[in-house]
């Protein structure tokens, strides 16, 4: 067993399989040695984890909400590098936070996500660049939405 996977297995994660696009998209894309992760939102029981920060939602809810992406990111993750031991680093996550006007805690919120990518990868791995964006609006009234993007070993 890798040391990512004793990792998940101490957190208690269980890798999703990768997610069927609800749109016109695909999950992710390969390119050289990088790989792009489509948005994941935010699901709670199997859907979508409906509601805005700062209206019904708190931060850490929120925080929970997005480090629940991130498991699922870590799913596609895994099925895009052909599994998680080839992942060289985590280069940035964009993360959209379904806030109202007010609210200006997307970037705790972004935490949930970012602590985790940590926790799995390493302090050096996985620590990476970041973007918390508050918006109107995610799909399906989610209320956390996160892309990734990753550099494999070569």
């Amino acid at each position: 067993m890798s040391k990512i996977e004793a990792t998940l297995k101490e957190l208690g994660i269980t890798l999703p399989p990768v997610a069927i696009p609800a749109a016109a998209y695909v999950p992710f894309v390969r390119t050289g040695n990088l790989v792009f992760l489509s948005g994941h939102i935010a699901k709670k029981d199997g859907k979508p984890w409906v509601g805005q920060l700062g209206k019904d939602i708190d931060t850490e809810t929120g925080k929970q909400a997005a480090r629940a992406v991130a498991v699922d990111l870590l799913g596609t993750l895994h099925a895009a590098a052909g599994g998680l031991d080839n992942v060289a680093r985590i280069v940035k996550l964009m993360s959209l936070v379904n806030s109202t006007p007010a609210y200006t805690e997307q970037h705790l919120v972004t935490n949930g996500a970012s602590e985790l990518m940590a926790q799995v990868f390493g302090a050096e791995v996985g620590a990476h660049a970041r973007s918390a964006f508050g918006v109107a609006q995610v799909p399906l009234g989610a209320c956390v939405e996160i892309e990734l993007i990753a550099e494999l070993k070569q």
